[in-house]
């Protein structure tokens, strides 16, 4: 698929799970990602180096996948001026609330975008329209990959059939 052009940073190996969903998304649309783990508190240098070296290598996005104080997306984004992506993740007591704060928190000049808990999904198709607004060809695939979104919802009012209310959970 050619040389990353995303890069997933989890800050720690619990986290694979979210990086895998966005990884599968980027596939799909046939961007390149590398996935790593760096830990804002356990290995700080590592996350700067990665950061600072990210747009040198060929990186276009980051995206930051962490839970519970969540400061790698922050911390990241403070190394680099590629567009970093917060993914909150669930987690501890307060199941990630504390983490999409900490992300969306940031101070002025140092952004972080951040999508919604466990959100990776979003993080990936986030990323595939940053990099689209120089990719025509990614462009026009994600433009056809948004009218699918629509179809299916049509698809489903259509199954109803104004009698929706009697089908069972799950069936339209």
């Amino acid at each position: 698929m050619g040389e990353p052009v995303v890069g997933i940073v989890l800050g720690s190996d619990s986290d694979l799970p979210l990086g895998r969903e966005a990884a599968r998304v980027l596939a799909e649309f046939d961007v390149p990602c590398e996935v790593v783990i760096a830990s804002a508190h356990r290995t700080p240098e590592k996350a700067g180096r990665y950061a600072r070296e990210a747009a040198g290598r060929g990186l276009k996005v980051i995206i930051a996948v962490a839970g519970l104080a969540a400061h790698l997306p922050g911390v990241l984004a403070a190394q680099t001026t590629l567009p970093v992506i917060g993914v909150p993740v669930a987690a501890g007591t307060l199941g990630g609330i504390d983490a999409l704060l900490a992300m969306a928190q940031m101070p002025g000049g140092v952004p972080v975008a951040t999508v919604g808990i466990g959100a990776a999904k979003n993080a990936a198709l986030l990323a595939v329209a940053v990099i689209a607004t120089a990719e025509p060809g990614l462009a026009a695939r994600l433009v056809q990959y948004r009218k699918g979104l629509a179809e299916q919802v049509e698809a489903k009012d259509r199954r109803l059939g104004g009698q929706g209310w009697q089908l069972e959970e799950g069936q339209a």
